[in-house]
Protein backbone atom coordinates (compact mmCIF):
# COMPACT_ATOMS: atom_id res chain seq x y z
CA UNK A 1 0.00 0.00 0.00
CA UNK A 2 0.90 3.32 -0.51
CA UNK A 3 0.52 5.15 2.74
CA UNK A 4 0.67 8.95 3.31
CA UNK A 5 1.75 9.72 7.76
CA UNK A 6 0.94 13.46 8.76
CA UNK A 7 2.81 14.07 11.84
CA UNK A 8 5.15 11.78 11.13
CA UNK A 9 7.94 13.34 13.03
CA UNK A 10 5.95 13.25 16.23
CA UNK A 11 5.58 10.62 18.90
CA UNK A 12 3.73 8.23 17.19
CA UNK A 13 4.49 9.34 13.76
CA UNK A 14 7.80 8.44 13.82
CA UNK A 15 6.75 4.98 15.16
CA UNK A 16 4.04 4.42 12.64
CA UNK A 17 6.18 5.76 9.66
CA UNK A 18 8.94 2.82 11.04
CA UNK A 19 6.51 0.31 11.54
CA UNK A 20 5.06 0.86 7.87
CA UNK A 21 8.38 0.69 6.33
CA UNK A 22 9.02 -2.68 7.91
CA UNK A 23 5.86 -4.28 6.66
CA UNK A 24 7.59 -3.53 3.27
CA UNK A 25 4.67 -0.29 2.37
CA UNK A 26 5.61 2.48 0.66
CA UNK A 27 5.54 5.93 2.86
CA UNK A 28 5.03 9.23 2.36
CA UNK A 29 5.48 11.66 4.87
CA UNK A 30 3.76 15.18 5.32
CA UNK A 31 5.31 17.94 6.57
CA UNK A 32 5.95 22.01 7.36
CA UNK A 33 9.65 21.64 7.18
CA UNK A 34 11.52 18.73 5.13
CA UNK A 35 15.13 20.04 5.67
CA UNK A 36 14.11 19.21 9.78
CA UNK A 37 12.41 16.36 9.39
CA UNK A 38 15.10 13.19 10.62
CA UNK A 39 13.31 10.04 8.97
CA UNK A 40 14.55 6.71 7.95
CA UNK A 41 15.62 5.87 4.27
CA UNK A 42 12.79 4.91 2.19
CA UNK A 43 10.67 7.82 3.73
CA UNK A 44 9.29 10.11 0.92
CA UNK A 45 8.90 13.42 2.54
CA UNK A 46 6.85 15.98 1.17
CA UNK A 47 6.29 19.75 2.18
CA UNK A 48 2.37 20.26 3.50
CA UNK A 49 0.09 22.32 5.64
CA UNK A 50 -2.60 20.62 7.66
CA UNK A 51 -3.83 24.09 7.99
CA UNK A 52 -3.71 24.66 4.72
CA UNK A 53 -5.95 23.05 2.68
CA UNK A 54 -4.45 23.69 -0.86
CA UNK A 55 -0.83 22.48 0.20
CA UNK A 56 -2.12 19.12 0.68
CA UNK A 57 -3.29 18.18 -2.94
CA UNK A 58 -0.14 16.91 -4.15
CA UNK A 59 0.37 15.56 -1.03
CA UNK A 60 -3.11 13.05 -1.11
CA UNK A 61 -2.50 12.12 -4.58
CA UNK A 62 -1.37 7.95 -5.34
CA UNK A 63 -1.71 7.47 -2.00
CA UNK A 64 -4.16 4.10 -0.93
CA UNK A 65 -4.06 5.19 2.66
CA UNK A 66 -4.16 7.78 5.11
CA UNK A 67 -2.86 8.79 9.04
CA UNK A 68 -4.07 11.86 10.49
CA UNK A 69 -3.66 14.24 13.16
CA UNK A 70 -6.47 16.60 14.35
CA UNK A 71 -3.64 19.50 15.30
CA UNK A 72 -1.70 21.82 13.27
CA UNK A 73 -0.35 25.24 13.08
CA UNK A 74 2.48 27.08 15.39
CA UNK A 75 -0.26 26.90 18.54
CA UNK A 76 -1.24 23.01 17.34
CA UNK A 77 -4.73 23.90 18.21
CA UNK A 78 -7.74 21.84 16.63
CA UNK A 79 -8.25 21.62 12.60
CA UNK A 80 -11.18 23.52 11.20
CA UNK A 81 -10.50 23.00 7.66
CA UNK A 82 -11.39 18.95 8.14
CA UNK A 83 -14.45 18.73 5.87
CA UNK A 84 -11.88 20.81 3.08
CA UNK A 85 -9.03 17.62 3.79
CA UNK A 86 -11.56 15.12 3.82
CA UNK A 87 -12.76 16.45 0.77
CA UNK A 88 -9.74 16.17 -0.90
CA UNK A 89 -8.57 12.89 0.53
CA UNK A 90 -11.92 11.66 -1.19
CA UNK A 91 -10.91 13.06 -4.76
CA UNK A 92 -7.61 11.72 -4.69
CA UNK A 93 -9.23 7.98 -4.23
CA UNK A 94 -8.15 7.56 -0.44
CA UNK A 95 -9.77 4.35 0.45
CA UNK A 96 -8.93 4.15 4.26
CA UNK A 97 -7.95 6.60 7.00
CA UNK A 98 -7.06 6.62 10.52
CA UNK A 99 -6.98 9.37 12.56
CA UNK A 100 -5.06 10.07 16.37
CA UNK A 101 -7.72 11.15 17.84
CA UNK A 102 -8.04 13.59 21.26
CA UNK A 103 -10.75 13.53 23.65
CA UNK A 104 -13.76 15.64 22.09
CA UNK A 105 -14.92 15.02 18.29
CA UNK A 106 -12.60 17.18 15.29
CA UNK A 107 -13.65 18.77 12.64
CA UNK A 108 -11.59 15.68 11.08
CA UNK A 109 -13.48 13.33 12.61
CA UNK A 110 -16.85 14.45 11.99
CA UNK A 111 -15.77 14.55 8.07
CA UNK A 112 -14.80 11.25 7.78
CA UNK A 113 -18.06 9.89 9.76
CA UNK A 114 -19.57 11.93 6.80
CA UNK A 115 -17.22 10.60 4.37
CA UNK A 116 -16.59 7.84 1.60
CA UNK A 117 -13.34 6.28 3.03
CA UNK A 118 -13.17 3.47 5.62
CA UNK A 119 -11.87 5.18 8.74
CA UNK A 120 -10.79 3.96 12.15
CA UNK A 121 -9.97 6.41 15.37
CA UNK A 122 -7.43 5.45 17.64
CA UNK A 123 -7.62 6.96 20.56
CA UNK A 124 -5.27 6.92 23.43
CA UNK A 125 -4.81 7.33 27.17
CA UNK A 126 -1.73 9.43 28.46
CA UNK A 127 1.16 9.25 26.18
CA UNK A 128 4.41 7.44 28.58
CA UNK A 129 6.43 10.31 26.60
CA UNK A 130 4.63 13.19 28.41
CA UNK A 131 7.34 12.36 31.21
CA UNK A 132 9.88 13.64 29.11
CA UNK A 133 8.96 17.14 30.62
CA UNK A 134 10.08 15.45 33.85
CA UNK A 135 13.72 15.26 32.38
CA UNK A 136 15.02 18.95 32.93
CA UNK A 137 13.97 18.61 36.73
CA UNK A 138 15.27 15.20 37.52
CA UNK A 139 18.23 16.13 35.72
CA UNK A 140 18.70 19.27 38.45
CA UNK A 141 16.87 17.68 41.49
CA UNK A 142 16.62 14.01 41.12
CA UNK A 143 12.98 15.17 42.04
CA UNK A 144 9.59 15.16 40.47
CA UNK A 145 7.13 17.54 41.71
CA UNK A 146 3.31 17.62 40.48
CA UNK A 147 0.07 18.51 41.41
CA UNK A 148 -1.72 15.42 40.07
CA UNK A 149 -1.59 12.02 42.14
CA UNK A 150 -4.39 10.15 40.05
CA UNK A 151 -3.72 7.01 38.14
CA UNK A 152 -3.61 6.88 34.49
CA UNK A 153 -3.12 4.11 31.93
CA UNK A 154 -0.28 5.87 30.19
CA UNK A 155 0.82 4.51 26.87
CA UNK A 156 3.81 3.76 24.72
CA UNK A 157 3.65 5.67 21.57
CA UNK A 158 4.89 2.65 19.69
CA UNK A 159 1.47 0.77 20.98
CA UNK A 160 -0.61 3.73 19.34
CA UNK A 161 1.52 3.61 16.41
CA UNK A 162 0.72 -0.09 15.80
CA UNK A 163 -2.73 -0.01 16.45
CA UNK A 164 -2.72 2.54 13.94
CA UNK A 165 -0.66 -0.07 11.28
CA UNK A 166 -2.91 -2.64 11.67
CA UNK A 167 -5.80 -0.72 11.02
CA UNK A 168 -4.04 0.95 7.83
CA UNK A 169 -3.04 -1.83 6.51
CA UNK A 170 -5.61 -4.71 7.47
CA UNK A 171 -9.65 -5.77 7.36
CA UNK A 172 -12.09 -5.57 10.10
CA UNK A 173 -11.33 -2.13 11.47
CA UNK A 174 -13.24 0.37 9.69
CA UNK A 175 -15.82 2.42 11.72
CA UNK A 176 -14.43 1.27 14.98
CA UNK A 177 -13.25 3.41 17.80
CA UNK A 178 -10.14 2.14 19.77
CA UNK A 179 -8.85 3.27 22.75
CA UNK A 180 -5.55 2.42 23.59
CA UNK A 181 -3.98 2.09 26.46
CA UNK A 182 -1.16 0.60 28.82
CA UNK A 183 -1.03 -2.15 30.55
CA UNK A 184 -1.41 -0.84 33.94
CA UNK A 185 -2.62 2.23 35.90
CA UNK A 186 -0.02 4.25 37.70
CA UNK A 187 0.57 7.42 40.05
CA UNK A 188 2.96 10.00 38.82
CA UNK A 189 4.67 8.59 42.50
CA UNK A 190 4.92 5.27 41.09
CA UNK A 191 6.40 6.33 37.32
CA UNK A 192 8.92 8.28 39.77
CA UNK A 193 9.94 4.95 40.84
CA UNK A 194 10.06 3.32 37.36
CA UNK A 195 12.42 6.41 36.25
CA UNK A 196 14.72 6.32 39.45
CA UNK A 197 15.18 2.20 38.79
CA UNK A 198 15.97 2.93 35.11
CA UNK A 199 18.59 5.80 35.37
CA UNK A 200 20.33 3.89 38.73
CA UNK A 201 19.83 6.96 41.13
CA UNK A 202 17.13 8.28 43.45
CA UNK A 203 14.53 10.55 42.19
CA UNK A 204 12.33 11.73 45.18
CA UNK A 205 8.54 12.72 44.58
CA UNK A 206 7.33 16.44 45.52
CA UNK A 207 3.32 16.12 45.73
CA UNK A 208 2.68 19.87 45.52
CA UNK A 209 -0.43 22.09 46.44
CA UNK A 210 -2.61 24.28 43.65
CA UNK A 211 -0.33 27.53 44.05
CA UNK A 212 3.56 25.85 43.62
CA UNK A 213 1.72 24.00 40.77
CA UNK A 214 0.36 27.19 39.07
CA UNK A 215 3.87 28.74 39.28
CA UNK A 216 5.64 25.17 38.25
CA UNK A 217 3.19 25.38 34.93
CA UNK A 218 4.12 29.49 34.46
CA UNK A 219 7.61 28.49 34.78
CA UNK A 220 7.54 26.88 31.37
CA UNK A 221 6.24 29.91 30.12
CA UNK A 222 2.18 28.95 29.67
CA UNK A 223 -0.28 31.28 29.57
CA UNK A 224 -3.37 31.49 32.41
CA UNK A 225 -5.68 30.33 30.68
CA UNK A 226 -2.93 26.80 29.85
CA UNK A 227 -2.27 26.84 33.61
CA UNK A 228 -5.97 26.92 34.69
CA UNK A 229 -6.63 24.15 32.33
CA UNK A 230 -3.48 21.97 34.11
CA UNK A 231 -4.78 22.55 37.59
CA UNK A 232 -8.44 21.14 36.16
CA UNK A 233 -7.28 18.25 35.09
CA UNK A 234 -4.88 17.47 37.90
CA UNK A 235 -7.72 18.15 40.17
CA UNK A 236 -10.38 16.29 38.07
CA UNK A 237 -8.99 13.88 35.75
CA UNK A 238 -10.94 12.20 32.73
CA UNK A 239 -13.18 9.14 34.65
CA UNK A 240 -11.33 6.85 32.22
CA UNK A 241 -7.92 7.99 33.24
CA UNK A 242 -6.99 4.85 35.45
CA UNK A 243 -8.92 2.36 33.38
CA UNK A 244 -6.82 -0.36 31.86
CA UNK A 245 -8.19 -2.01 28.07
CA UNK A 246 -6.72 -4.77 26.39
CA UNK A 247 -7.06 -3.25 22.80
CA UNK A 248 -2.91 -3.15 21.73
CA UNK A 249 -3.05 -6.68 22.43
CA UNK A 250 -6.04 -7.75 20.85
CA UNK A 251 -6.00 -5.66 17.37
CA UNK A 252 -1.78 -6.15 16.90
CA UNK A 253 -1.18 -9.49 18.62
CA UNK A 254 1.40 -8.54 20.78
CA UNK A 255 1.02 -7.43 24.63
CA UNK A 256 1.14 -3.43 25.47
CA UNK A 257 4.61 -2.60 26.56
CA UNK A 258 5.33 -1.23 30.11
CA UNK A 259 6.61 1.94 31.96
CA UNK A 260 9.29 0.54 32.98
CA UNK A 261 10.33 -0.15 29.38
CA UNK A 262 9.79 3.02 27.90
CA UNK A 263 11.66 4.42 30.95
CA UNK A 264 14.77 2.18 30.27
CA UNK A 265 14.52 2.94 26.69
CA UNK A 266 15.34 7.01 27.12
CA UNK A 267 16.71 6.84 30.40
CA UNK A 268 19.78 8.54 29.20
CA UNK A 269 17.63 11.49 28.61
CA UNK A 270 16.88 11.70 32.68
CA UNK A 271 20.54 11.76 33.56
CA UNK A 272 22.30 14.70 34.86
CA UNK A 273 25.90 15.02 32.52
CA UNK A 274 28.64 13.80 33.75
Amino acid sequence: MHILVTGAAGQVGRHLVARLLESGHAVRALTRDPARTDLPDGVEVVTGDLTDSDSLEAAFEGMDAIHLITFGGDDGGDLTNGVEIIRLAEHAGIRRATVLGGWAPTSIEEALRASSISWTIVQPAEFMGNSLDLAPEIRASRTVSLLAGYQSAVVHEADIAGVAAVALTAEGHAGKTYRVTGPEALTPAKRTGLLADAIGEPVRYVQLGEDAERERLRSYGYDEDYVEFGIQLATSPPENAGTVLPTVEEVTGRPARSFALWAHEHADLFRAAP
